[in-house]
């Protein structure tokens, strides 16, 4: 999609008909309106010739370390005979992949009874993970993420996500000498323009509520009440097992903090960082980082226990990306390749310039007793 004009058109529309819109309801149609939305529309996402990188595109290390975290939890759970894996926003497949790749290689006992479910909401990704996943066929198959929740689906194993729960719409406040106002999507002279008002649910202040969160005057944040709801579906299927979240965020205290005066709010075109989400409708990614607290909570009271929380250069390097470093260096590659690899690695873990503190790893366990994790291992231990 070249051209916002299709979008941008539905949008008015709507705000002309029915009033002002909440910036959940215009982030939403942005990201999912059907064949428009940026990822419900065709087109390259992740990668140099895309938006942004994530985590899965710098290595195949990075999921062969997921990998063996996996297949450890199978291990906690008294290894199986059947084992799902439910990758939510699954894009291109390329993690599902390295995933699968690792434990057909590495772990062939789980291997055999592993069940792959993928939940995208671009259908036309599916022949693309279809090809990357051909080997791994017969154990693949496909569920839409409306399916997640339902009566109809419950597993046991370990649902993942990554980069998925930043891309929730959210609903943006800011606090005013009238107290905490909602900012509305609305129509001006010029296009799109910003309007405050009451909240549209109290659910809104609720949440910052129960954080314990005040925002100071002229203060903005983003409130994301659709993460709550979407680890809810997430625990009603899950029988037993294991949530892992991987995400760009903070817990609450430093989200909220008062330094963070416009929020997190952020697109991302052709990787470059742009703070206005009114143009490019469809064709840039909207964002906001994630409130880890919220997740930990909400999941305590759906009988999610907090298993491990901390910075990804932690969990690669307690879970075995020293181990995938180390193979490397033995193995027949080239040197060329091997220096690939250690530069690809210190993206992946190194704090500054790298995604190393950026993002942050929350696993989740339901009916798993005490289960030991390798990144619950000492670094280097």
């Amino acid at each position: 999609m070249t051209d916002d004009t299709q979008l941008k058109d539905i949008l008015a529309e709507r705000i002309r008909t029915a009033g002002r819109i909440t910036f959940a309801a215009f982030m939403e149609a942005c990201l999912y309106e059907p064949e428009l939305g940026y990822y419900t529309s065709s087109g390259r996402k992740v990668g140099a010739e895309g938006d942004f990188y994530t985590s899965i595109s710098v290595h195949a290390a990075f999921g062969r370390v997921i990998a063996r975290e996996v297949a450890q939890m199978w291990r906690c759970l008294g290894s199986p005979g059947r084992f799902t894996l439910v990758e939510c926003g699954a894009g291109n497949g390329r993690l599902a992949c390295d995933i699968m790749d690792y434990l057909a290689e590495r772990e062939p006992a789980m291997y055999t009874g592993v069940d792959l479910v993928l939940m995208e909401r671009e259908p036309s990704l599916q022949a693309a993970q279809a090809k990357l996943l051909d080997t791994h066929r017969e154990r693949l198959r496909w569920l839409a993420p409306e399916a997640l929740g339902t009566d109809g689906f419950s597993f046991s194993g370990c649902l993942y996500s990554n980069e998925l729960i930043d891309a929730l719409p959210v609903h943006r406040v800011m606090m005013t000498p009238e107290g905490l106002r909602e900012i509305y999507v609305t129509l001006g002279e010029d296009g799109f323009a910003e309007e405050a008002g009451e909240l549209s649910s109290p659910a809104i202040a609720g949440h910052l509520e129960r954080l314990g969160i005040t925002l100071l005057p002229g203060q903005q944040a983003e409130v994301n009440l659709a993460a709550p709801e979407w680890l809810a579906a997430a625990a009603r299927s899950l029988q037993r097992g294991f949530v892992m979240t991987i995400d760009y965020g903070y817990p609450a205290a430093e989200l909220y903090a008062p330094q963070r005066k416009q929020g997190t709010l952020l697109c991302y075109y052709r990787h470059q960082v742009e703070d206005n989400p009114y143009i490019r409708l469809g064709r840039q990614d909207i964002t906001a980082h994630v409130d880890f607290t919220t997740l930990m909570d909400r999941g305590k009271e759906l009988g999610l226990q907090p298993v491990w929380f901390g910075e990804q250069c932690r969990f690669l390097l307690s879970a075995g990306i020293v181990e995938e470093i180390e193979e490397s260096e033995r193995s027949a590659a080239s040197e060329e390749q091997k220096l690939k690899l250690r530069l690809a690695l210190k993206k992946l873990i190194m704090p500054e310039g790298g995604m190393g503190d950026t993002f942050r790893v929350l696993i989740q366990s339901k009916d798993a007793g005490t289960p030991r994790l390798l990144c619950q291992r000492p670094i280097g231990g």
